[in-house]
């Protein structure tokens, strides 16, 4: 018998790409692996066996190749769609790979492609919560969607995206695998949002009360090209980084902006968003920097030392103001 992972980011992307191939395609007694978002390297948490397969989603192939390789050569099946930097991929007739890197697309809209627009609504809402607003907004308009049900998809994606934030999973409101169970349960996003008892209501209290609290924060660098704030040590700034992020840069499109967050050891999570007018570098940037990368929109650092800070600013500067 052939035992199934479902590996997959705890974000909105991740979680919405799965829920839509398991709408379409049921895997009873699948196994979940995820956890926070910047939690990518996860094939390594599947226990290697030959009579396997594994669906990944939303996680860098690059991040996981060695883990990949050894499932690859044990006789597992994998299916791999992805976003983010891939690395050369490997060349085996168990692996089904769907890897788009295009600044404009996610996993979940990889996944309706291959889908053939069966569960478009989560599809929407997921571009959404990975801060494509343009790109959703234009899929929104084009599936016939009112102004409202467009803002409610929005915001669905924001709030889902909002709970993968953290340095573990004790930060969340949601494990990510408990929060896909439970989205599961609707057939349509809409349902999620009329149903008072579902877990949209709880994120939206929790993420108006985070927010209200970075939106107190003034920046601590400003200049043409670039804005950059500076969060506290605690559990409302990690789970509020992206989010607050992806809102600075909506608000200022022709501006790159860091969302910093301090941990415990007095070093910095950075979370660094491109210009939404120049969605690039953002992954090359951060992948100057240990423990650094992410793709061309946004990227993020686990760990930037304060002796680094202003290296990193230079950095910023350097690539946004050529």
């Amino acid at each position: 018998m052939t035992t199934h992972y479902d590996v997959f980011n705890g974000d909105a992307d991740g979680i919405l790409a799965l829920l839509q191939l398991r709408k379409e395609f049921p895997c009873e007694g699948a196994l979940l692996v995820t956890g926070v978002k910047r939690d990518i390297q996860l094939v390594k948490n599947v226990p290697l066996s030959g009579n396997l397969s594994l669906t990944v989603l939303d996680i860098s192939m690059e991040k996981n190749i060695p883990a990949l390789l050894a499932h690859l050569e044990a006789g597992a099946t994998v299916f791999y769609a992805d976003h983010h930097q891939s690395g050369d991929i490997p060349e085996s007739p168990n692996l089904d790979a769907h890897i788009h890197l295009e600044a404009d697309t996610c996993t979940s809209l990889i996944i309706d492609r291959i889908l053939g627009g069966r569960f478009h609504h989560w599809a929407i809402a997921a571009a959404y919560g990975d801060n494509l607003k343009a790109v959703a907004n234009d899929l929104a308009e084009r599936a016939g969607l009112t102004k409202p049900e467009a803002s409610k998809l929005e915001q669905l994606g924001t709030l889902i995206n909002y709970n993968g934030y953290g340095s573990s999973v004790e930060d969340l409101h949601f494990h990510p695998a408990e929060l896909y169970r439970l989205l599961s349960g609707y057939d349509e996003p809409f349902e999620v949002i009329a149903d008072s008892s579902s877990p949209f209501h709880d994120l939206k209290a929790a993420y108006d009360n985070d927010m209200a609290m970075a939106d107190a924060v003034q920046p601590d660098y400003v200049s043409d090209h670039f804005e950059m704030y500076t969060l506290p040590n605690e559990k409302w700034s990690r789970r509020v980084s992206g989010v607050f992020g992806n809102a600075l840069a909506t608000a200022n499109p022709n501006k790159a902006h860091a969302v910093l967050t301090l941990n415990y050891d007095g070093s910095y999570l950075v979370s660094l968003r491109a210009p939404l007018s120049n969605k690039q570098g953002a992954g090359k940037i951060c992948a100057e920097f240990e423990t650094g990368g992410g793709r061309e929109a946004a990227a993020g650092i686990n760990r930037l030392e304060h002796s680094h800070l202003d290296a990193f600013i230079k950095a910023v500067e350097t690539y946004y103001a050529s």
